[in-house]
């Protein structure tokens, strides 16, 4: 999958599940923020991606995905 695919791809999942605009995610913005992600909503975010792409995201590695990019990045690095 060509990463700008994906990237369209992750964009229109997380946008239809915490109901915001595609339009406000932005490469560098915080996921956190960008989403209005609490602790719990965190947790949902995280299965979501892992039931959609297929991955697997260790709790330790959680913290280190602060934005969008962090996270096209450590998709893109799983699926290849």
């Amino acid at each position: 999958m060509e990463n700008q695919e994906l990237i369209k791809q992750i964009n229109e999942v997380l946008a239809e599940e915490f109901e915001v605009e595609v339009s406000e995610i932005s490469a560098d913005a915080n996921i956190k923020e960008t989403l209005g992600l609490d602790s719990l909503s965190l947790v949902d975010m995280v299965a979501l991606i892992e039931s959609t792409f297929s991955v697997k995201i260790q709790g330790s590695e959680v913290g280190s995905i602060k934005t969008f990019q962090n996270l096209y990045d450590f998709i893109a690095a799983r699926i290849k």
